[in-house]
């Protein structure tokens, strides 16, 4: 008996924060969510959440989830599914699965079965802040998180400050959201002056806030415009 064609591997964009669905995502988007029953999730409470919103008729109870972590045993369920045939969702906390989240290790999985993989699309908060800074979006660089320590951070930051000088490009980072204020103060310390800094948060939601202009430039109130525990993605670059 042959054995059924591979499922196919779809790429479940999250919200990024309190927003109505259908605000964000595109139609195919919700209704490949609606559709599938099986995935592979970053964190099963958060996932559950979405999905509810996503369909709010449907019982939670019935889908089948598994954790991303611990991989081995994610990728031995995600494998099976596959392999029998069966469509499966990767769904993040927020945002794009395999952008700064994790989704890589399954796409990989899908391609060495040969299973279709299809990326949604939805937002991304890496992409929605480099459109929205002003900044450099041909050349650019991502570097997640920086060091937590202050001098080993603004050791990086000075770095990343020189990579700015040097190329242009742009460099992201990000940080968990109580942290913010300490690395907003560690940036606008450390950065040139003709630095373009920018802050990026709660990107799509109602409380998005965009500020971008140089260190220089940067005042008292631009720093009490961003709230201390909101999502927020940090970029260094040159005005274009």
């Amino acid at each position: 008996m042959p054995r059924p064609a591979p499922g196919t591997l779809y790429l479940v964009p999250n919200l990024l924060g309190l927003s109505a669905p259908d605000d964000v995502l595109p139609t195919r988007t919700l209704t490949v969510a609606r559709q599938l029953s099986h995935f592979v999730v970053e964190t099963p409470k958060a996932a559950r959440a979405f999905l509810k919103t996503v369909a709010p008729d449907r019982a939670v109870s019935s889908l089948e989830l598994v954790a991303a972590d611990p991989v081995d045993a994610a990728d031995a369920q995600c494998r099976s599914w596959l392999a029998a045939g069966i469509d499966v969702g990767v769904l993040s906390d927020a945002g794009c699965p395999g952008m700064a989240d994790p989704g890589a290790h399954f796409v990989s999985l899908a391609h060495a079965l040969s299973a279709p993989v299809v990326p949604l699309v939805g937002p991304s908060s890496l992409l929605l802040g480099l459109m929205a800074s002003g900044l450099d979006g041909q050349h650019f660089t991502f570097h997640g998180y920086l060091p937590a320590k202050p001098d080993a951070r603004e050791a990086a930051l000075r770095e990343l400050d020189r990579r700015v000088q040097t190329s242009g490009a742009t460099q992201m980072f990000i940080e968990t959201p109580y942290r913010n204020d300490a690395l907003l103060n560690a940036i606008l310390a450390v950065a040139s002056a003709r630095t373009v800094v920018c802050a990026a948060q709660a990107l799509s939601t109602a409380d998005e806030c965009v500020i971008s202009k140089p260190r220089g430039q940067w005042t008292p109130d631009d720093r009490a415009r961003l709230a201390v525990k909101q999502p927020t993605l940090f970029l260094l670059g040159k005005a274009q």
